[in-house]
């Protein structure tokens, strides 16, 4: 454990709180990609089958558990509680065109052809482009709620940490994960043209859009 992805932890609760409270508040998930957050489910559950299989510590067993939770509450209030608010015709996005080639990738190249290995591995190939429905949906619509836009913030933001995580613990440690390192690399390049956005825009009060 380290201070970058200790904060890049708290960053990506943080963006997760946003979203539930979000939805919860306003009784409506407009907005809001279900595509993405049916990928970030299966990232999660297919990451953290090793939880009942191995203990690291409680936080990292908290960590997990909250994870996979709140996932699965989000695809159930998008897709089930509040299904009315959900806007199907911009969500168009193709899954099956990230999850199958990221699925043949994690077959190829993993650092241990077992089970749980190529599953581990193909959760951060998948959660590197699981973004991407939801920014294609922002970029359909024109246009971003700001309390969306503060999500994707977060969001960002935790995978952006945890790359200096990565430096942190190769410089300190000795230690890194190729897999991890190019997967997280690819994730925060998606946010670069959100980032920019979110700073010239949001932090002044506008309302973010983005370009279709």
């Amino acid at each position: 454990m380290n201070i970058f992805r200790l904060v890049g932890d708290l960053s990506h609760l943080l963006a997760i709180f946003i979203l539930l409270m979000k939805i919860w508040k306003t009784r409506s998930c407009a907005g809001i990609s279900g595509k993405s957050q049916i990928m970030f489910a299966i990232v999660f559950s297919s990451r953290y089958l090793d939880l009942f299989t191995s203990f690291i510590s409680v936080y990292n067993t908290c960590m997990k558990v909250i994870f996979i939770a709140a996932s699965i509450a989000t695809v159930y209030l998008i897709y089930m509680k509040f299904k009315a608010t959900y806007d199907s015709n911009h969500d168009t996005f193709r899954m099956e065109f990230l999850i199958v080639p990221v699925g043949g990738l994690a077959l190829l190249v993993n650092h241990d052809f077992s089970p749980l290995e190529i599953l581990w591995t193909f959760s951060i190939y998948l959660e590197s482009v699981a973004i991407l429905p939801q920014l294609f949906m922002v970029s359909k619509t024109g246009e971003a709620e700001t309390i969306t836009s503060h999500y994707l913030f977060a969001l960002g933001s935790y995978r952006g940490l945890y790359i200096l995580n990565w430096v942190y613990r190769y410089y300190f440690e000795g230690f890194y994960d190729l897999i991890a390192i190019v997967a997280g690399c690819v994730q925060t390049i998606l946010y670069c043209d959100f980032f920019y956005l979110y700073i010239t825009k949001v932090l002044k009060g506008k309302k973010l859009s983005l370009p279709a």
